[in-house]
């Protein structure tokens, strides 16, 4: 599957490595124009990222979503858009409601915001990745999530967004109370 990480930094380049190792192929979208991306990968402008790739993923500064993606929201129609997003000053975490005011007919899911860049990077065993997502976007989610070498965890489709953000702060607290350990995750016992 083709896959356009808009963000170069640590969770969009370390989510962008693992894609690539599972055989996906990779591209960078940036503001900053072309080169080279993490690990080899092209850089390009966002529209030329996303254009040709089915999913597009935002790891970018939650702040910024509204503006970075107004511009580009006729070529996101249709596809997989993944919200890996966290704005902690706004008043919810996600971005959903810029996407979709962006893109009304993205498959909207919302993944990869509740735990750290580290625990994408070297999985804890039996990790959990805890997700929603629009029913038509599950299963590339899940595939996305398995790749990284987590356990996918779906909650509920789009309306579910909520109890993804809820578990961030149980998160960091999490982190808090292991000194600062960012390699912390939840599990599901079955």
């Amino acid at each position: 599957m083709r896959i356009a990480v808009i963000g170069t930094g640590h969770i969009g380049g370390t989510l962008g490595r693992k894609w690539r190792a599972a055989g996906h192929d990779v591209v960078y979208g940036s503001r900053k124009g072309e080169g080279e991306g993490p690990d080899g990968a092209p850089l390009m402008p966002i529209d030329d990222a996303i254009d040709g790739a089915g999913v597009a993923v935002f790891a970018i500064p939650g702040g910024a979503v509204a503006e970075t993606i107004t511009p580009h929201g006729p070529v996101l129609n249709g596809r997989v858009v993944v919200d890996a997003t966290n704005n902690m000053s706004g008043p919810v975490p996600d971005a959903r409601a810029a996407i979709t005011a962006a893109a009304p007919d993205v498959r909207y899911v919302r993944a990869f915001n509740t735990l750290g860049w580290e625990n994408f990077a070297d999985p804890l065993p039996g990790a959990a990745l805890f997700f929603a997502a629009e029913p038509s976007a599950r299963e590339t989610s899940e595939e996305l999530i398995r790749a990284v070498g987590l356990e996918p965890a779906y909650v509920g489709d789009a309306d579910a967004t909520s109890v993804v953000d809820a578990l961030l702060p149980l998160w960091f607290a999490l982190v808090k109370q292991n000194g600062g350990n960012r390699r912390v995750a939840l599990s599901i016992v079955r």
